[in-house]
Order: structure tokens, then C-alpha cells, then sequence
């Protein structure tokens, strides 16, 4: 299956903005005082990091797949 240049644009895109959004994302949860009591990380903490580690892994597959298409549009 090819990939249009358009299309591969939009998916580097994406990527791109997950990588942009989701480590802030992060930062702002650790600043959360429900994210460590006494020092120790909580449940709140652990479930959003495993939301924030699945979405860049996403978001990296995504934009991998679009630099792929890119590379292999017809121009």
C-alpha cells in the first residue's frame, strides 16, 4: 500500500505533536500532589505514565509509518 505525500505529511504530523504534547503532559502530573505522597509515586502517577508511555509509542509508529510513505511516494 502506498501513501500519498499529503497523507504521510499528516502522519508525521501527528507524531510530531505527540511527542509535543504528552511530555508536558507528564511534567503537569508529577506536579499533581496526588502523584507522590511521601516521596513515593501512587496510582495516579503509575496509570498516567502508562497512558503517556502507550501514546508516544502510538504517536512513534504513526510518524514512523508516515516518514515510510514519504519516502516511498511517487513525487
Amino acid at each position: 500500500m502506498l501513501l500519498t505525500r499529503r497523507t504521510s505529511a499528516f502522519l508525521i504530523a501527528v507524531g510530531l505533536w505527540t511527542w509535543a504534547i504528552w511530555p508536558n503532559f507528564l511534567r503537569n502530573i508529577a506536579e499533581n500532589e496526588k502523584s507522590f505522597v511521601g516521596g513515593a509515586p501512587q496510582p495516579f502517577f503509575y496509570v498516567h505514565l502508562v497512558l503517556v508511555v502507550a501514546s508516544l509509542a502510538i504517536g512513534t509508529a504513526i510518524g514512523v509509518l508516515g516518514v515510510k510513505g514519504w519516502r516511498r511516494a511517487p513525487r
